[in-house]
């Protein structure tokens, strides 16, 4: 066997290798970079503050694998305090007090519980803290039987609102967990559609 065709048959399985590639319609460097991309319809809910208080924020959630990744921010809370983060089950931020998000949603009906809880409202994502700063991080992962981003199904979240709560969430008292006055709402949408 001679050097050419040792590089012939090299030559050939390059090409192969680029033709599966562009079968799929997408070169390697091109797979990695679609892997990155952010995601062209992101689910987001950008929070404003109720009951006169300046709390805004935005949530962010991602389908990834069988997960649902709830992340982003809440800032202007008391510096070191505790608060309830639930989504509601209307898409509405209209009133001044928050109300007019209903309550917990709760498309199966549960009682109010704990996220680690095996029957609560879906909406029960329990409880975020603030820094010193008056700034809470939140990074949540849920898996997507217990909510989903998209779609209209039951569990969809599209069109409901986030809520954050002035106070604790005890993570028992029926039917919201005794976290007191609404301090921030936003509705969950698509964006870019």
């Amino acid at each position: 066997m001679n050097i050419f065709n040792i590089n012939s048959k090299k030559r050939q399985i390059q090409n192969l290798v680029g033709l599966t590639f562009l079968i799929g319609g997408l070169m390697p460097s091109e797979v990695q970079a679609a892997s990155r991309r952010p995601d062209p319809n992101p689910v987001i809910a950008r929070l404003q503050g109720k009951s006169g208080q300046e709390t805004t924020g935005k949530i962010v959630f991602k389908e990834v694998g069988d997960n649902v990744n709830v992340t982003g921010f809440v800032e202007n809370l008391k510096p070191n305090s505790v608060h309830g983060f639930h989504i509601h089950e209307t898409g509405d931020c209209s009133s001044p007090d928050g109300k007019s998000a209903g309550g917990h949603f709760s498309p199966r009906g549960h009682k109010h519980g704990g996220i680690d809880s095996s029957k609560r409202h879906v909406g029960d994502l329990g409880n975020i803290t603030a820094d010193s700063t008056g700034r809470a991080v939140v990074s949540l992962v849920m898996p997507k039987g217990s909510l989903e981003r998209a779609g209209e199904g039951q569990m969809s979240i599209i069109q409901k609102a986030v809520v954050v709560h002035e106070g604790r969430d005890d993570l028992k008292s029926q039917p919201s967990g005794d976290a007191g006055r609404r301090i921030a709402c936003g509705v969950i949408e698509v964006q870019g559609v």
